[in-house]
């Protein structure tokens, strides 16, 4: 009864007639998951230069980890050596912190820091795979038995290569929320509607909004989905629709009570788990359960009357609690950081924006997303295996209008289509070897397995815009560690800077989270949007004339000024303001305030000491 509601065949919903290792769900994971790790490893830690990934969040989380680790608490955020006076309370969770602090405490007893350090930053990301190609087959196997379930981890792998976010050194969230995101969506198309299934959703949703606002509206998608199943399918679906209802519940509350300290229970914050998220989601869940549990034997309209009921009350919630976090956090950026920082993160550019920058990508990003779509919406209109593709739509869809927008959405979007486009190869798989003679089967067959995998697409973009030429260039390899910002991020760059005593130092945004790494030193500047007022002073610094840029650091009590001419926003600055302070250093005008210290050919940075002490 359930394959028929679910529209799947036999072949499809059962691997009975199957045999043999590679049709058990753990054989298989492990040899994808071994393979994955090993390839990972062969492909980065050769030349390897640094055990922190290439993202100034990797070095960041690093720095935050360690600050837990010499005693800061649990409940202080704060990063108080990053901006204006008293720092910058940070917007990430200590979910995260936990287990890499945890790594590097047990490595750090048979080695030293560093290394111990370096060993936990490598394990951390690696091992993510297994849960992450766990979720991806088991998701596969239940829409499409053991058929799939290599194809699918066969993307998931590739898609874990291709991208930064399981390299060694990768620390930040953004994996974790990979591996939550694909849990949450093969628990969701679990054909038995087991209690359990739904209740390890609830929890991965609970967790993803706790360490990130980024999936949020993936979470949301994904409660609606569980909401209007209990809605059309009533009693038969009441114990999975209260399962997940009560677990986020719980969840939440827990996570909220384990995370936010005690002060700020009140603050709304649209980029972390406050009072905002934490309500609505304990609102949603609340009222899912009561409807699940009173409303189960109702007739259909009347359920989804209820549902329509439950979903005013949420947004009721929302608009009480949190009507600045229906929309972007970022909005509130001031005007100057939106032009001289956000506009150049590429994870935040839209469709429209990289389009403009790298053409080349575009096809990478959207194009495997937009093909799981249009699969999942011909399925459904073919009455083939719907269900499972009404479901698998609406979070795929909703990941990839977010990717329009930002960038960042669209690694979820492509792992997301894993599953759709898995079991459409494996059936055309089928298709081609029942009837080899059928060139056509056996090519519409392949170019779907090509198309299913992002890199194709970007190899085809660079074939047409920049030719075999940008190719070439293109395929050397990366290694981790390699310095985003040429000669000034580097632990040899910050040698001389880390000899000098403690002070604030004024330096570009993209050497900010080094400086707090490698040496003792305050910093004003680094790229995150919660520390507006100290981006701003760098910039106000670089930009305004000499005799005016003292002021700005009086004002900010800075008295070291490490200047990196490579820098690419530092270049924009002497191009916006040629009468600009970055400007006059650029051409050796040292103003009569500051003092060059002597230049280390080692590194990119120049540095200049004020002639006046701190709080002058």
């Amino acid at each position: 009864m359930v394959g028929t509601e679910y529209g799947m065949t036999d072949h499809t919903t059962s691997d009975k007639t199957s045999s043999g290792l590679w049709t058990r769900l753990w054989f298989v994971v492990a040899f994808y998951t071994v393979v994955t790790i090993v390839v990972l490893a062969l492909i980065n830690l050769p030349g390897a230069t640094d055990y922190v990934g290439a993202d100034n969040d990797d070095v960041m989380r690093l720095v935050e980890v360690r600050d837990l680790l010499a005693g800061q608490s649990w409940f202080d955020l704060t990063q108080y050596r990053l901006g204006l006076a008293g720092g910058t309370l940070m917007h990430w969770s200590r979910l995260i912190d936990l287990p890499i602090a945890g790594l590097i405490l047990a490595f750090s007893q048979v080695l030293p820091i560093e290394r111990a350090e370096a060993a936990a930053l490598l394990v951390w990301p690696l091992f993510l795979t297994l849960p992450l190609l766990s979720a991806v087959a088991i998701g596969a196997r239940r829409i499409g038995g053991a058929p799939a379930m290599p194809i699918a981890l066969g993307l998931a792998a590739l898609l874990a290569v291709t991208s930064n976010r399981f390299l060694p050194g990768a620390i930040d969230h953004h994996n974790v929320q990979l591996v939550l995101v694909a849990l949450i969506a093969a628990m969701l198309v679990d054909p038995h509607r087991k209690p359990a299934s739904f209740a390890v959703a609830g929890l991965a949703a609970a967790i993803a909004v706790t360490i990130g606002a980024e999936t949020s509206p993936f979470v949301a998608i994904a409660c609606l989905v569980v909401a209007v199943l209990w809605a059309f399918h009533g009693a038969p679906f009441a114990p999975a629709a209260r399962a997940f209802a009560l677990t986020v519940t719980i969840a939440i509350s827990a996570f909220f009570f384990a995370t936010v300290p005690p002060h700020l229970y009140t603050m709304v914050a649209c980029d972390s788990l406050s009072i905002g998220y934490y309500g609505i989601v304990a609102v949603g869940g609340l009222l899912l359960f009561v409807s699940a549990q009173f409303a189960s034997r109702a007739s259909r309209p009347i359920r989804f009357a209820v549902l329509a009921l439950d979903g005013l009350a949420v947004l009721a919630a929302a608009l009480v609690l949190a009507p600045q976090c229906l929309q972007n956090p970022l909005n509130d950026l001031d005007p100057l950081l939106i032009k001289l920082w956000l506009d150049s993160v590429m994870e935040a550019q839209s469709i429209l924006g990289q389009v403009r920058i790298e053409p080349a990508s575009v096809g990478g990003f959207y194009a495997v997303g937009f093909f799981a779509i249009m699969v999942c919406i011909f399925r459904i209109a073919q009455r083939d295996r719907t269900e499972t593709h009404a479901i698998l739509l609406p979070l795929i869809l909703i990941s990839w209008v977010i990717a329009l927008i930002q960038l960042r959405g669209a690694i979820f979007a492509n792992l997301l289509s894993i599953l759709p486009l898995s079991l459409l190869i494996a059936d055309l798989r089928r298709n081609a070897r029942e009837d080899p003679e059928n060139m056509g089967a056996g090519f519409v067959f392949v170019m779907s397995t090509l198309l299913a995998v992002p890199s194709v697409w970007i190899m085809f973009g660079v074939l047409a815009t920049e030719g075999t030429g940008g190719l070439s260039q293109r395929m050397k390899t990366s290694v981790v560690g390699a310095p985003t910002g040429g000669d000034c991020e580097t632990a040899t760059a910050m040698r001389q800077l880390a000899a000098l005593a403690p002070a604030t130092v004024v330096a570009p945004s993209n050497s900010g989270s080094e400086i707090l790494r490698f040496t003792s030193h305050r910093v004003l500047s680094a790229p995150y949007h919660r520390n507006q007022g100290g981006m701003l002073t760098e910039l106000h610094i670089g930009l305004a004339k000499p005799d005016e840029a003292e002021a700005f650091l009086r004002g900010a009590g800075a008295t070291i000024i490490a200047y990196c001419r490579t820098d690419a926003q530092t270049k924009t600055i002497r191009n916006l303001k040629p009468d600009g302070l970055y400007a006059a250093l650029e051409r050796g005008e040292v103003p009569a305030y500051l003092e060059a210290l002597p230049p280390d050919p080692a590194s990119g940075l120049v540095l200049y000491r004020t002639r006046f002490a701190a709080g002058q």
